[in-house]
């Protein structure tokens, strides 16, 4: 005869494992994780998706007979989540740190304005560049293909089954150095454009030396960064296909870092 009362529990301890990875995304995932969204709203979101997820995941679980251990169970599969958008969200940090390396070179870096996605001041070109590369993340779906990936993950990663190896570490430390490197890569137009006014402007301080290079150089500065800004933004957005590539391409190899593969 069957324990209706064990049934239960048995269902709703798998659902939990199940709600625990879902919830992991809202943490830290752009648009997802993001600060003015309310934490009731990102719960019941949650919620739904791990319902929706629940008839799909048939894998079988051993449900641990101690508190303690379903316990840590439960803080695995929120952690799978969280590489999830943790990886999701280096790509876009990388935006944000190249809007604030041209911040810096132009000369807007004393304007700061509060982000709502993050809660922080963050300067002004990074604010307008990150929120123009969640939107367009918005209009290609990307949102769509980070819960696809969690949505993937039950099938490569299978509950309790997750293996946190070498090859982990080593992803989450290139997915952190890549923040630099492609933050660099778009930040490197209007570092150069200012780099050449600050040689032209340090030539003139040899030719003129009775120009006032301060007063002449921060207009100069702003008027150059801005218009070279306009000119690569077109190819800004052309090169968010890259990163938003390249962040599908890490989600993956993620998943499959921790099913061992």
């Amino acid at each position: 005869m069957i324990d209706f009362f064990d049934l239960v529990q048995n269902h709703l301890a798998a659902f939990l494992i199940i709600f625990s990875r879902t919830s992991g995304i809202f943490m830290l995932s752009p648009f997802f994780g993001s600060m003015n969204i309310p934490t009731q709203i990102k719960a019941a979101f949650a919620f739904s998706i791990a319902i929706v997820l629940y008839p799909v995941v048939n894998t079988p679980v051993d449900i641990p007979p101690d508190v303690w251990n379903y316990a840590l169970m439960l803080c695995e599969e929120v952690l799978i989540g969280w590489l999830i958008g943790f990886v999701a969200a280096a790509a876009l940090a990388s935006i944000n740190m190249a809007g604030k390396v041209m911040d810096m070179q132009v000369g807007y870096a004393v304007v700061n304005v509060m982000d709502p996605t993050s809660g922080q001041q963050i300067a002004l070109i990074g604010s307008f560049m990150y929120n123009l590369a969640i939107l367009i993340m918005l209009v290609v779906n990307g949102h769509h293909m980070i819960l696809s990936a969690l949505a993937e993950s039950f099938n490569i990663v299978p509950l309790a089954t997750a293996v946190y190896n070498v090859q982990l570490s080593s992803l989450i430390v290139d997915v952190t150095g890549a923040i630099f490197l492609t933050g660099m890569k778009i930040a490197m137009p209007v570092t150069f454009a200012i780099l050449l006014v600050n040689v032209g402007m340090g030539i003139l301080a040899r030719t003129m030396p009775q120009m006032n290079i301060f007063v002449v150089g921060i207009p100069l500065h702003l008027f150059m960064g801005t218009g070279v800004l306009m000119m690569v933004m077109p190819f800004f957005v052309l090169f968010l296909d890259v990163v938003f590539n390249a962040m599908y391409r890490d989600i993956a190899i993620a998943i499959k870092a921790m099913a061992g593969v």
